[in-house]
């Protein structure tokens, strides 16, 4: 009799961790249905009044706010308008970080919601129009989400959670510092000191319902340049008396092309060099003094990049003295970020947490892409785990969507909660490893 009396007390003290693990899963679920209108509220009111990249001051404040009212330690003006949240869990344990970025683009929007944006302000000295075209809103809005997943856990954490909610990941202004590289500077990686980092970045080119992934490089290194080409003005009629920018910067163009086809090994990584913004005069009949363009390095290896950013340099300032011209190349010009690299070892132990979350068939291994974020920077500290998951509606085809950065730019709502149980689910999991 005592020693079936001895029995029961071993089976009962054995079963108790599944027992408060299972309690706590029903109580993370609950938690998270109920939270799914707030996020798309948060979302939408987010998205109506966008700000450019460290001019977040409305969305810091909505978030600091939330973060206080879940009873979190919290530092603003992190890395000019960053907000990052503190949660103590009951238990010992690692410190988990997570990031959303919050910075909008200088794009008009033009997608029929009732809650677009008609947001302008002043970007590059001119008036534009600002939307949320790559998704930050979203990230925010499941980031808050997650807070308040997991301060109703709170008893049950084994650790610290961490919550970055960075400014200008597209780029801080011309002659200013920002995004995850100026965080990192005014430590935010520090005090308590962050074990491990996850983000997400929701995909309007991803089916709702999926999680796309990538251990090793997932994001391509990014430069930008500005190139100036320095002519000499005639009047249009008499181009023998000029030495025309506008010729120099259209060879220029067409000599850069050759970088990728015939100096990088594409057979190992990709490669590109684009220029986008080319300026240049203001009437027909007169060839100007200067142009200027503005262009993006994508590299996924630090020797490709070296290679890419001295032929550019020479093809341009070479082709430049050819012609009698002058060119100075900035490069990188106002942003520079390393290569997003997924942890291998992270990535593994947490890829069953993932595929928990959504069902094994919807985690699909993808290829690097020329993409670029500046996770990197975090992720270059801590060992970090970045991923995407999918916002684009079901049975849409992602050939016709709009894609990110655009005017069109759409998310369908309903794969929020797929960044918040993914998160939660990160976090808890990742607390239960052996140490």
């Amino acid at each position: 009799m005592k020693n079936k009396y001895i029995l029961l007390l071993l089976i009962a003290f054995l079963s108790f961790p599944i027992l408060n693990a299972q309690s706590n899963v029903v109580q993370s679920k609950r938690i998270v249905k109920g939270i799914e209108q707030k996020v798309i509220d948060w979302r939408r009111d987010i998205h109506q009044y966008p700000e450019l990249g460290n001019r977040e001051v409305r969305t810091a404040a909505l978030v600091t706010k939330h973060l206080k009212a879940l009873g979190m330690d919290v530092q603003t003006n992190v890395g000019v308008t960053g907000v990052i949240g503190v949660l103590k869990g009951n238990l010992p344990g690692p410190v988990v970080a997570l990031r959303a970025d919050m910075d909008a683009l200088p794009v008009l929007e033009r997608t029929p919601v009732p809650f677009a944006s008609k947001v302008k302000t002043i970007y590059n000295g001119s008036e534009t129009s600002v939307m949320h075209a790559c998704g930050h809103d979203s990230h925010v809005a499941i980031l808050m989400g997650v807070a308040e997943v997991l301060s109703g856990m709170q008893k049950d954490l084994k650790g610290t959670v961490k919550f970055i909610f960075q400014p200008a990941e597209e780029g801080a202004p011309k002659g200013e510092e920002g995004g995850a590289e100026l965080m990192v500077k005014e430590g935010a990686l520090k005090n308590p000191n962050v074990d491990v980092i996850f983000g997400l970045h929701i995909n309007a080119q991803v089916e709702v319902g999926k999680i796309t992934y990538r251990p090793g490089g997932m994001f391509a290194g990014v430069g930008d340049l500005k190139i100036t080409v320095k002519g000499k003005s005639s009047h249009g009629a008499e181009p023998w008396s000029s030495v025309d920018p506008i010729v120099t910067s259209a060879q220029i163009i067409n000599n850069l092309q050759t970088i990728i086809s015939r100096n990088v090994n594409i057979t190992r990584n990709a490669a590109v060099v684009t220029i986008g913004s080319i300026h240049g005069g203001n009437r027909s009949n007169i060839i100007p003094e200067e142009v200027e363009m503005l262009g993006t390095v994508r590299t996924l290896s630090d020797s490709d990049e070296k290679l890419i950013f001295e032929r550019i340099r020479q093809i341009a300032t070479k082709t430049a003295e050819a012609n009698g011209a002058e060119a100075i190349v900035e490069l990188p010009y106002s942003s520079h970020y390393p290569v997003t690299f997924n942890n291998i070892e992270l990535t593994a132990k947490m890829l069953p947490s993932l595929k928990k979350t959504a069902g094994e068939s919807n985690v699909i291994l993808v290829p690097a892409e020329t993409g670029a974020e500046d996770f990197s920077f975090f992720a270059n500290e801590v060992p970090g785990f970045y991923f995407y998951i999918g916002g684009l509606p079901k049975g849409q085809d992602p050939k016709t969507s709009a894609s990110h950065h655009t005017p069109d730019f759409f998310l369908d709502e309903s794969g929020f909660m797929l960044g918040v149980d993914a998160m939660v689910n990160l976090v808890a999991d990742y607390m239960e490893i052996p140490r």
